[in-house]
């Protein structure tokens, strides 16, 4: 039964949870912003985010080879200790989601991104973001669209609580093509030394908890590029999967931003574990903080999957193993509690709802 059938994930290899914070803790992860390649027919097989062009293995790869040269990479975010506290920091783009800026000539949400995905990374840590620096490169200046991009960076800036701090515009001739530009985004944050949220103590028998996404947020659009070019479908037309938005402006949906929900559970609740659901999806990311020795099963009615990921993956016949290892499926954000704390948080966060349960094994399983 596939996504488009049946909220559901399926259970990939188990990455072993790197990046606890010890003395100084350094994060980094892989994005591969490959444009993707232009498609004209309807694929006889099943479309795959390589296929467009990024490879999710080469990238698992590197960040291997990093560890070997510092071993403590691999978390969310990197931590280091000042005073009674740890600075948490993380860095971020928003990848080939800017194409569809570009041609919407849309550019007053895609800041909203860039902030979005550095700092949902850090709070998975526990961490208050402080504030946010960002780097805006272009082929040519064109400070209308410039001002657009930074209008929404100080809008992301004021949901998560933190300030805009400064940043730097790098105007690069002939690096760019015309009218287009890039983005990073670079977050600090605080979190007390014993207020860290490190998964440690996370143990069989705590439940899993979800938090919905507001659509594919900023990973996989040079599948969902891909996707839309076999459909023969434009960014202006009405958007196949329903609503009264077209495909653009529905997939140039802002990222949720997590900061305010995630610092109210934790001061009032507490929180074991945090995932913030990016590339890799759940099927991924999970067992990032999950101990050796732990698993995770999800229920796969837990959710009703999002009508765009079900077009998404009718129109480019993607496996659902693709599906969950490219896409976010609707869940932006999973919280690990202890099951005396369920109630608590549900009443702390009515948006809440519950996944799944912590046990003994391996890796992520549905049931």
């Amino acid at each position: 039964m596939s996504l488009t059938q049946q909220a559901q994930r399926v259970c990939c290899s188990c990455k072993q949870s790197l990046g606890r914070p010890v003395v100084a803790v350094s994060s980094r992860r892989v994005r591969n912003k490959q444009l993707g390649c232009a498609v004209t027919a309807a694929p006889q097989e099943g479309l795959s985010y390589k296929a467009a062009g990024v490879d999710i293995d080469a990238g698992d790869e590197l960040v291997k080879r990093i560890q070997k040269l510092n071993p403590t990479i691999g978390g969310f975010s990197g931590l280091v200790p000042f005073g009674d506290s740890y600075l948490v920091a993380g860095t971020d783009g928003v990848g080939t989601k800017l194409k569809l800026a570009f041609d919407m000539n849309k550019h007053d949400t895609v800041g909203i991104d860039l902030v979005a995905m550095s700092v949902n990374d850090i709070i998975t840590s526990g961490a208050q973001p402080l504030f946010f620096l960002d780097y805006y490169a272009t082929g040519a200046l064109d400070v209308d669209a410039a001002e657009q991009v930074i209008k929404g960076i100080v809008d992301g800036c004021k949901q998560s609580g933190c300030q805009l701090l400064g940043g730097e515009t790098a105007e690069m001739p002939g690096f760019y093509q015309k009218g287009e530009y890039d983005l990073a985004g670079f977050a600090v944050g605080a979190v007390k030394q014993d207020k860290v949220i490190t998964g440690k103590t996370i143990k069989a028998g705590d439940v899993v908890l979800g938090m919905a996404s507001s659509g594919v947020h900023s990973n996989g659009f040079s599948l969902v590029r891909k996707v839309l070019e076999v459909a023969n479908v434009s960014l202006h037309d009405a958007a196949p999967w329903g609503g009264d938005r077209s495909a653009g402006a529905a997939l140039l949906e802002p990222t949720v931003i997590y900061v305010k929900r995630v610092m109210a559970l934790h001061e009032q609740v507490g929180l074991k574990g945090l995932v913030h659901i990016t590339g890799g999806g759940m099927t991924e990311n999970i067992p990032r903080v999950i101990p050796k020795g732990l698993g995770v099963n999800i229920s796969t009615r837990a959710w009703q999957v999002p009508p765009m990921f079900q077009w998404l993956q009718q129109a480019g016949n993607i496996s659902d193993a693709e599906m969950r290892r490219t896409f976010n499926c609707g869940v932006g954000m999973v919280v690990v509690v202890d099951p005396s704390q369920v109630a608590a948080a549900k009443a702390v966060d009515a948006g809440l709802f519950e996944l799944g349960v912590v046990v003994e094994g391996s890796g992520v399983s549905y049931v």
